[in-house]
């Protein structure tokens, strides 16, 4: 019970209500002091007037000690002009401990008083000092023991306390079961949805429908609905482009096949002395290259997602150089150079061979943008040390990528710049970067040339 949101509801009023009385508590205990003690003067008033209205000599002894037993007090001071009277009076039981005055004790002193007599358990004797009701006079004084005043307190107290705890376990019985009606209820109902929609979020019918009369509920499940709607058209979606994919795939494989046995074809087919032959075969080798390029792209990409990666130590020079000597065979007898900026020793944490696959495919989109425009141009990988991550930048002097290519950077088959490309490099490195935790992004790409910077978090080393 105690782990439910309405039993913390019931527990949580309890206390609050019994907090919120014990700041009544403690005045009300010196209201009911102040009123005893009110009483208390009240009744030696009446004592003392009874007497003074008869002939002193015609009362006895006896009647003055029951006036005083009726009135809870050993003597009674009576001022009515100038001079204090001791109208009734007994044998005291000891010294007077200390004297309260009603006409100038306000709320803090009263509080105060009350406290001071409720945790004192020993009895003493006390003088009040009030004013006659009435306005039989000046000034009334009484001499009383405390004893009787602090038992009846204790008792008032007590029923002040059974009547706090029974207002406050109705009230929590209140919120309890209302707390259940309005809300838990409400919850329970989303959470059994939730579960029945795990089961099979692919079908629509079990997509809540809010029906929730409380703003915060509804506004909830209206919240789950769309979340619910989105996920299942994604399922949707993604189950389709799975089975899309796996079509490619099958028909990417054997047109590969087709088109390797094509190219074998035109090897042959450029050895021909026809001179119109011997034109249109660059572009029809290039052609078929092209195809088989895209066939194998697509078989790549269309493969599980790329494995995660084993985190070694490694040198970044070193890596960067072996991308260099790859990429200088396929740029030829081009204009174009390549400047390598990494410090000989900066040691990178990552999977060496995902790293050299990133800064490949980096350098090769480079490379191709660069010839693609017939300038001569460089190409530079720089790496540098932050407080938090290794960066490695990749710039070139190419003409920059067009807004298309800009707007779709990191998607798979629309993010190409070149013509005839597949527009999965960029796609790929970013997928491999997010594997390691890391950021790839387009520092700037304009007239001047265009610069990724790659950041691969430290971590904890």
């Amino acid at each position: 019970m105690f782990r439910t949101l309405s039993g913390r509801f019931l527990i949580l009023t309890v206390l609050f209500v019994m907090l919120a009385e014990v700041f009544i508590f403690f005045p009300s205990v010196a209201r009911f002091r102040q009123d005893y003690l009110i009483d208390r003067l009240e009744r030696a008033q009446i004592a003392s007037l009874a007497l003074l209205a008869a002939d002193a000599d015609m009362i006895d002894r006896d009647l003055e000690e029951e006036l005083l037993l009726n009135a809870g007090v050993f003597n009674i001071v009576l001022r009515r002009d100038t001079a204090r009277q001791l109208v009734l009076t007994s044998p005291m039981p000891g010294e007077i401990d200390e004297t309260f005055d009603l006409r100038e004790a306000g709320p803090p002193m009263l509080i105060y008083d009350a406290v001071r007599r409720l945790i004192e358990p020993e009895p003493s004797l006390i003088r009040v000092i009030g004013s006659p009701s009435r306005e039989a006079g000046l000034l009334i004084e009484v001499t009383m023991d405390t004893t009787e005043m602090r038992e009846a307190m204790i008792d008032y107290g007590l029923r002040i306390l059974a009547l706090s705890a029974f207002i406050s376990v109705i009230t929590a019985g209140l919120l309890f079961f209302a707390v259940r009606q309005l809300l838990v209820k409400n919850i329970k109902s989303v959470v059994r949805n939730m579960q029945a929609y795990a089961e099979a979020p692919e079908d629509a019918r079990r997509i809540i429908k809010p029906y929730a009369r409380v703003t915060e509920v509804r506004e909830a499940q209206e919240a789950l609905q769309s979340l619910q709607t989105q996920l299942t058209q994604s399922l949707r979606q993604k189950e389709r482009l799975a089975q899309l994919g796996g079509a490619v795939a099958r028909v990417s494989h054997d047109l590969r096949n087709i088109l390797t046995s094509a190219q074998l074809f035109t090897d042959r087919i450029e050895a021909s002395e026809d001179p119109t032959v011997k034109r249109m075969a660059p572009k029809l080798v290039n052609s078929i290259q092209r195809a088989v390029s895209l066939c194998e792209s697509t078989l790549a990409f269309g493969r599980a997602e790329e494995p995660a990666p084993t985190l070694t130590r490694f040198n970044l020079a070193e890596l960067v150089e072996d991308v260099f000597e790859a990429e200088r065979l396929a740029i030829g007898d081009h204009d174009l150079s390549l400047s390598p900026d990494v410090p000989a020793t900066m040691s990178v944490r990552g999977d060496p061979e995902q790293v050299h696959r990133m800064i490949s495919n980096l350098v090769r989109n480079a490379r191709q943008a660069i010839i693609g425009g017939g300038q001569p141009g460089e190409i530079s990988v720089a790496g540098h040390v932050t407080d938090t991550d290794w960066v490695i930048e990749v710039c070139d002097t190419g003409p920059g990528l067009p807004p298309k290519a800009r707007e779709f950077l990191f998607q798979a088959f629309q993010g190409s710049a070149r013509k005839g490309g597949v527009g999965l490099g960029l796609a790929i490195v970013s997928e491999l970067v997010r594997g390691h935790g890391g950021r790839l992004e387009l520092v700037r790409s304009d007239e001047d040339g265009t610069v990724f910077r790659l950041s691969l978090p430290m971590g904890d080393l």
